[in-house]
């Protein structure tokens, strides 16, 4: 990964758009490099940072709605496949970070504020109090209707994946699967209270090469996707964003592969 160095400054960038931007985001090395990207860009006031999800909450509920026998596939997915595919795989993804760019330096800790949820009191009382024109969304718990309408923004969101066809999570992975390349992307678009439904903005493909793998991808759809969020975020304080037609295609809301079904399409169809 990059060398980790000071934490950027919050002097505005020459020439940014007039108008205030603030994200709303969940812990994560992608958050940082949103973070750092929008930096060099615009006058990023804050970042609503929400707490960790309750790891044993999380896959309770994940259960729930896919059954025991799915998430323990998916457990097992990811702490025996997944460390192993990141141990190969760091070179290519600092190749890809300097290709792209991809900066995760830490967040200078005066521009967080922490709440306990996106979906909490403490962030509408935040939101409200920053008055944003335009709201970044990254990695957060799906937002609630209430939230969205508690400030007259623009809420933006950078999808991995091409929605409708790929929405949920690892929209690259499942479109190689599915033999899709053609549909092995990435999405911006407003957020609306359903999961990755909104309004699409712009959408890019990405390349996957043999060196990339299921750890790989996101960093590709990052380096993709960051430029296009720019100019999303550039357009709506100007007024004059748009929205484009999605591709044509079943919408389908996608989870996390299980440890037999990663090994069964790596050895039909040789993702990786």
């Amino acid at each position: 990964m990059r060398e980790t160095r000071e934490p950027i400054g919050s002097r505005k960038p020459t020439g940014a758009p007039a108008g205030v931007v603030v994200m709303l985001a969940g812990q994560a090395e992608s958050t940082r490099i949103v973070y750092n990207a929008l930096r060099s860009a615009f006058a990023v006031k804050k970042v609503i940072l929400e707490e960790r999800k309750s790891r044993r909450d999380f896959l309770s509920r994940r259960a729930r709605r896919l059954g025991a026998f799915r998430v323990v596939g998916q457990v097992l997915f990811r702490t025996m496949v997944v460390p192993a595919l990141r141990a190969t795989s760091r070179r290519r993804i600092e190749q890809i970070h300097e290709q792209y760019g991809l900066d995760n330096r830490p967040m200078d800790e005066s521009a967080i504020v922490r709440v306990p949820s996106v979906n909490s009191d403490e962030a509408i009382a935040a939101l409200r109090n920053l008055k944003p024109d335009v709201v970044v969304v990254n990695g957060t718990r799906i937002i609630s209707e209430r939230v969205l309408a508690s400030v007259p923004a623009r809420f933006i969101n950078m999808h991995a994946g091409i929605t409708p066809l790929y929405r949920g999570v690892h929209g690259a992975y499942w479109a190689l699967v599915e033999g899709r390349r053609d549909a092995c992307g990435v999405t911006v678009h407003f957020v609306d209270p359903g999961i990755d439904t909104g309004s699409v903005i712009e959408q890019g493909i990405i390349e996957p090469t043999r060196q990339d793998n299921f750890t790989t991808y996101f960093a590709l759809q990052l380096g993709a996707g960051l430029r296009m969020l720019e100019r999303a975020v550039r357009d709506a304080l100007g007024g004059q964003v748009e929205t484009r037609t999605p591709p044509e295609g079943p919408s389908r809301l996608w989870s996390h592969p299980t440890l037999w079904g990663y090994v069964w399409h790596r050895l039909r169809r040789g993702v990786r």
